[in-house]
């Protein structure tokens, strides 16, 4: 084949090239035909084995610029992914420590100091911003180190009476309640400046105790808790409940420590504290919504029925015997002490809510005639939407062996669920 032309030439080539190109190969008639050389990459013919050496090396060249060139930019993409990465993992990993730094903080674990570290805070607050005199300082935290140091509460967030001046509203009311069951007997308990934002759970337990030492079946089992205990008291209570081996899940949670912490406790505390003391309960975890517009008509139920067995009749007051229920839900708790069933058949939860001070339930003890006060307490199924609540309610007292029957069940299972 002809390099010049591609004209197929055969054995007669040099004559072709001779005859046809001579005039590319030197002077016409000389009979001199030069040797041709074909680049083997771009078939480019050169007269030359030195200019096809050349032209090849400047191939070989650029290939290799380009190839190192790829190289260099897939390593450059590659380092500039895994810089990206790292750069992503890194910031992901802060937003999970500083997440779980402030899920600390909102549950009280993050060793930032308890009741006291906090009561004695919020007072120093309080005497800078001119509310509270350097003498009245000294005397709350004088009165606070002594109540701390004999384990009992101070009192000065109680109410008392509340349950006796419902039941003389209702008996003269006659609008549209149809029957009334109320607990028997509860002091109400609100947050105050040590445990403000994560007591809430501790001031329910104050009120069911309340409760609870007022009925003599419970004699036995709280002999050795005749007053309220303080919040640090509690705390101790409940780390005495998991040493004895009571719910191992929850106190790994917390560490096995509650006190001199601000941690927030819920049923699972409430309940494994109750039966260390010997008093018979159970949890009952309304995990989902039964009704519409995601309310809870079977708690509203459960409850009826813990308060209207054993009361039924025709009195459209019955101050039962029954104590309160602890009530929880995510971020809050509160205590169950009476049910209104109206005329209507609806029905209404009566609550004491720690987070309402004592110059609101006062007024529930000078019960106006038309019962304004009582939307404190009142909740209807529309006012109740939480995803998930749980309640804890008392039934009896256990024996020895009961209780340790109840210890092991709680290692294995803490909680029925209402399907």
């Amino acid at each position: 084949e002809c390099p010049f032309c591609g004209e197929v030439a055969g054995r007669e080539l040099e004559a072709h090239v001779r005859a046809r190109h001579g005039h590319l190969l030197g002077a016409p008639g000389t009979g001199i035909v030069e040797q041709l050389y074909e680049c083997p990459m771009c078939s480019l013919t050169c007269t030359n084995i030195q200019i096809l050496e050349e032209h090849v090396d400047l191939h070989l060249e650029e290939h290799n610029f380009s190839e190192d060139g790829n190289i260099r930019d897939l390593e450059l993409a590659q380092q500039l992914q895994t810089e990206e990465d790292e750069q992503q993992r890194s910031e992901e990993e802060k937003r999970e420590r500083e997440e779980f730094k402030k899920l600390q903080r909102q549950y009280g674990l993050d060793n930032s100091g308890g009741y006291k570290q906090q009561y004695l805070k919020n007072m120093e607050k309080e005497v800078d911003r001119g509310n509270m005199q350097p003498f009245e300082y000294h005397k709350r935290k004088a009165d606070m180190m002594e109540c701390l140091a004999f384990g009992i509460d101070d009192g000065k967030t109680k109410t008392s009476g509340v349950i006796e001046a419902l039941c003389k509203y209702y008996q003269n009311d006659n609008k549209d309640v149809r029957h009334v069951w109320l607990s028997t007997g509860v002091d109400h308990f609100h947050s105050s400046l040590g445990d403000k934002g994560w007591g809430c759970g501790y001031r329910n337990f104050q009120m069911l105790l309340s409760s609870l030492l007022q009925n003599s079946l419970y004699n036995d089992c709280l002999r050795d808790t005749t007053l309220i205990p303080s919040i640090p008291k509690i705390q101790s209570m409940i780390e005495d409940a998991w040493r004895e081996g009571f719910d191992p899940h929850g106190a790994s949670h917390f560490n096995k420590r509650l006190h001199g912490s601000k941690a927030w406790i819920g049923a699972c505390e409430i309940y494994s504290l109750l039966t260390s003391l010997r008093i018979k309960c159970q949890i009952i975890d309304f995990h989902k919504p039964t009704g519409p517009m995601g309310t809870h008509p079977r708690l509203f139920e459960w409850v009826l029925r813990y308060y209207s067995t054993d009361n039924e009749g025709g009195a459209k007051v019955m101050c039962t015997s029954k104590p309160p229920i602890y009530l929880q839900h995510q971020g809050h708790s509160r205590t169950v002490i009476g049910i209104e069933e109206k005329k209507n058949k609806t029905l209404c939860l009566l609550l004491f809510d720690p987070g309402c001070p004592s110059q609101e339930m006062q007024k529930l003890l000078k019960q106006t005639s038309d019962g304004t006060s009582l939307k404190l307490l009142r909740k209807f199924l529309g006012s109740l939407k939480e995803k998930q609540y749980q309640i804890v309610a008392v039934d009896g007292v256990l024996s020895l062996e009961e209780k340790a029957a109840c210890c092991h069940a709680s290692q294995v299972l803490t909680s029925e669920k209402i399907p």
